[in-house]
């Protein structure tokens, strides 16, 4: 994996609390930066992820509903009663 410099301007402040917060994570500065920015991008990335499983979700038939006339036979157990339907989720939400 290649590695890229990066050079940032911070005013006194914002390194102050950026070292405090590092520090009190036994952090150099320099990692706890790297391991937010990471940690952002995660979280991007999985938001991006459940907002595409929902568009998938909400494209898909929709087996919890029925269609026009009624639900179809096999819809119905042996006995006529009707079976539970439920929509995939994935646990997300």
């Amino acid at each position: 994996m290649a590695s890229r410099v990066l050079s940032l301007r911070i005013d006194a402040e914002l390194w102050d609390r950026i070292r405090d917060h590092a520090a009190r994570r036994g952090m150099s500065a320099q990692d706890y930066v790297v391991r937010t920015l990471i940690r952002d991008d995660f979280d991007e990335r999985f938001q991006t992820a459940v907002e595409e499983t929902d568009r998938f979700y909400a494209a898909a038939p929709q087996p919890d509903r029925e269609p026009p006339g009624g639900p179809g036979p096999a819809a119905r157990d042996p006995a006529g009663v009707p079976r539970a339907q439920t929509r995939p989720r994935a646990g997300i939400r």
